[in-house]
């Protein structure tokens, strides 16, 4: 059984779309697909979400759901279910919303991850969604991170950086079980959903950062 995360379906930056793992031959009926209107239309306030996949596991969802969901949105239902017959009549089309929200997200990501590199850090350029895998090890022997009691290496800087410059990023090992923790701590993981101004102040703190280390002049 595979649970397949589709949330970032539209928000794709090389030639292609994503390929999903229930269109893969044997896949459809061992997969369920999970989207998300709070990613698909940038309303993450809007906690709607759907899943499709055959009968005989789409079921066994229904029960679960019954149980667990007490209060419907209907408004927002309602007009996510519009935006969708919008949406989809108007599909590839330049004026498509999913066709914009790509091409300038993008122009964020490239900026980002240019002036990430500008600082000797290493950026796992994605080729969907809008976040950025950096490793930071680079940085890590050059720090002082005993100060935080965290026992994760991610952890310890996330927070040193938040703490001592007022920049806030995400430590992947959050996302992994306890034993393979040790996977996501060379790296952080940035949002680049953001203003221009703000990537570029970004930038500029660990420019700073980087320069007080002694690793660019």
């Amino acid at each position: 059984l595979i649970i397949s995360d589709d949330v970032y379906e539209h928000i794709v930056y090389e030639e292609g779309s994503l390929v999903r793992v229930a269109s893969l031959p044997g896949m459809w009926d061992r997969t369920i697909t999970i989207g998300s209107a709070g990613k698909s239309f940038s309303v993450t306030g809007w906690k709607l979400g759907w899943m499709y996949g055959p009968a005989h596991l789409i079921k066994n969802c229904h029960v679960v759901h019954q149980h667990c969901v007490h209060q419907i949105p209907t408004p927002i239902q309602e007009a996510v279910a519009r935006a969708f017959e919008i949406e989809l009549s108007r599909l590839g089309e330049p004026e498509s919303y999913f066709v914009q929200i790509s091409r300038k997200l993008k122009v964020k990501r490239d900026t980002l991850a240019a002036g990430l590199e500008s600082v000797g850090l290493k950026v796992i350029m994605p080729e969907g969604g809008y976040f950025l895998l950096v490793d930071w090890t680079s940085l890590e022997d050059k720090l002082d991170l005993s100060g935080e009691t965290d026992t994760e290496r991610d952890y310890k800087f996330v927070k040193w950086l938040s703490k001592t410059r007022g920049l806030q990023v995400i430590p992947p090992s959050t996302f992994y079980s306890k034993e393979h923790k040790h996977i996501g701590e060379r790296f952080v993981r940035f949002c680049f959903i953001k203003k221009d101004q703000s990537l570029q102040e970004a930038v500029e703190i660990l420019k700073k950062l980087t320069t007080e280390l002694g690793i660019q002049e």
